[in-house]
Parts: C-alpha cells; structure tokens; sequence
C-alpha cells in the first residue's frame, strides 16, 4: 500500500514538472520579439545651408552641413546627403540654416507662383518661341541677354529738296540694325502652358522609338513665358522693343557671374556694337553685288 501511494506521488510531481515547463514556452513564445520589428529612426542626418545661396548659384560643398534632426523637425523631402545636391544649381533662393530639398532644386514645373523679386529690380514678362528662346529652355535663375532687331521701316530715308523744302521718303534701302541691347539678365520665372493632348493613338511626345533611349525633340511651335529681373530704364526698352522691334533671348554661362570662390559678381558688358547691312560690308567683309551692264542688240534698241 505503501508502495502504490509513493508511486502515485511520482507521478503527480511528473505531471507537474511536465505542466510548469509547458506554461513556461506558451509565455516565453507569447512575449513580443524586439528583434523582429522595425526600429523606427528618431533622426536623420539632414543637409543644411550654412550661407546664404543665391539663386541661379551652383551649390558647392563649403555651402552645405550634415546635422541631425528629429524625425518632427525635418522636412519630409529634406536631403540626407551631400553629395545629392553638390553641383545642382539653385532654382530659388536659398537662406542660411535652411533644410535643402528637392523643391529647391525644380525645373520640372511649369507656373510660376510667387516671384520673389529682388530690391531694386522689376519684374517684367517676355514670350518667346523655341527660336527666340533658345528652344525654351531657359529655366528660373539662368542669365540671358536680349537680342533686339529693328527692320529698315522703322528707319526710313529721306531727301530733303533744297528748292522747295520738300522731304521724299528713298525706298529700296537696307535699314535693318540689330544690337545685343541688355544683357546679364537673370530670369525670376518661366512659365510654360500646358502640354496638348495627344491625339488619340498618337505617341506622346519625347518618347522612344526603335528601341533607342533618346528622346525625339521636334519643332512644334512651343512657347514660353520668361520673367525677368530688370532695372525701371531696361523694362522701358524691353516694352519699346515688344512694341516696335523683335525680340530674341541669348542664354548665359552661369560661371560668367560667379568669381572663383563662387560668390556672384557683375560680368562687364561685352561691347556689343550692334551690326547693320554697312557693317556687315565693312567689318565682316561680306561682298557688295556688282553692278551688271547688260548691252542689249540693236535690233532691240
């Protein structure tokens, strides 16, 4: 009796040490594993300016710094390195201690907005076409000159009769003149309109053909509108040239107005004469036609 008793309480403490362990692996699987979630960053390494950046600048190393910012302190769309930015240029302004993000660097839209115009100066539209304009694509903070031709009737000849005072007007003369008139003009905007609809089974445009991965560019009659950043004399001329000549934009190396150190700087003026029919005779040798004398036969004299 003895006997049977000790073996039943083997057998209860068997069962028990059988049921602890099994609790003990139901609560261990039952605790969450850190490894297995994602650590969420409280911060990330953020790209601030450490000077001011101008617009239409080239940004260099020496105007950026790493620092780390709170997840709920940074810009969504901040960079978080140097090296995606160095050598983009500024396509607006950009001051001391700002997150650099990709807004920043933009040419993709096609509406200007707000223009933050710079003391001083006025803002003044220009249109052009993909021949006046450089193709369109001059972008926000390039530099550009205007090229203005007037056609000769805006230059008319006159003699003057000395009997009787009278003026005649001498028709069949050259008075075209075209003068690189402003230059070193920084654009403030462009706007471009809305791409047409392609037609229905029409490849849109700037897509691949062939297999080739250039995009076909073609002459379709596009236009932009280009603000620029002008003095009050040169929105004068620029309104006088709309009205009575015609306008072309030159587009600028941008490292015209920048010293070495990258800081901006006034280029001088080209000293442009501007070019005349006379002057093209005379300081580009293009040739006078000769006069022909035909000498006819007689029978037709």
């Amino acid at each position: 009796m003895k006997r049977s008793n000790r073996l039943v309480l083997l057998i209860g403490v068997f069962l028990a040490v059988i049921a602890f362990v099994g609790i003990a692996l139901l609560l261990t699987s039952a605790k969450p594993t850190t490894s297995d979630q994602p650590t969420v960053p409280k911060e990330l390494p953020t790209v601030l300016a450490v000077r001011d950046i101008p617009l239409g600048v080239v940004v260099t190393a020496d105007m950026l710094d790493v620092q780390s910012r709170q997840i709920d302190q940074r810009k969504t769309t901040a960079f978080t390195s140097k090296e995606l930015i160095i050598g983009q240029v500024a396509r607006r302004p950009i001051v001391t201690g700002a997150q650099l993000e990709a807004a920043d660097f933009d040419t993709s839209t096609t509406g200007c907005g707000t223009i933050d115009v710079p003391p001083g100066l006025r803002a003044i539209a220009v249109q052009v076409d993909q021949v006046s304009g450089v193709g369109t694509i001059i972008n926000t903070g390039d530099y550009v000159d205007m090229l203005v031709g007037f056609t000769g009737d805006k230059f008319p000849v006159v003699t003057l009769n000395p009997t009787d005072q009278t003026i005649t007007a001498v028709g069949n003369l050259n008075g075209t003149s075209v003068k690189l008139l402003l230059e070193g003009m920084q654009v403030l905007c462009r706007q471009l309109p809305p791409p047409p609809a392609p037609a229905q089974g029409q490849a849109q445009q700037g897509t691949t053909t062939g297999g080739t991965s250039n995009p076909q560019t073609s002459l379709n009659g596009q236009q932009e509108i280009v603000i620029l950043g002008v003095i009050p004399t040169h929105a004068e001329v620029i309104k006088f040239a709309q009205l009575d000549g015609s306008i072309s934009l030159v587009l600028r190396s941008r490292k015209d107005f920048v010293d070495e150190n990258n800081n901006p700087v006034i280029p001088p003026p080209s000293g442009s004469k501007g070019i005349t029919l006379k002057k093209l005779t005379v300081d580009f040798a293009v040739p006078i036609p000769e006069l022909v004398e035909a000498i006819l036969p007689a029978k037709l004299r």
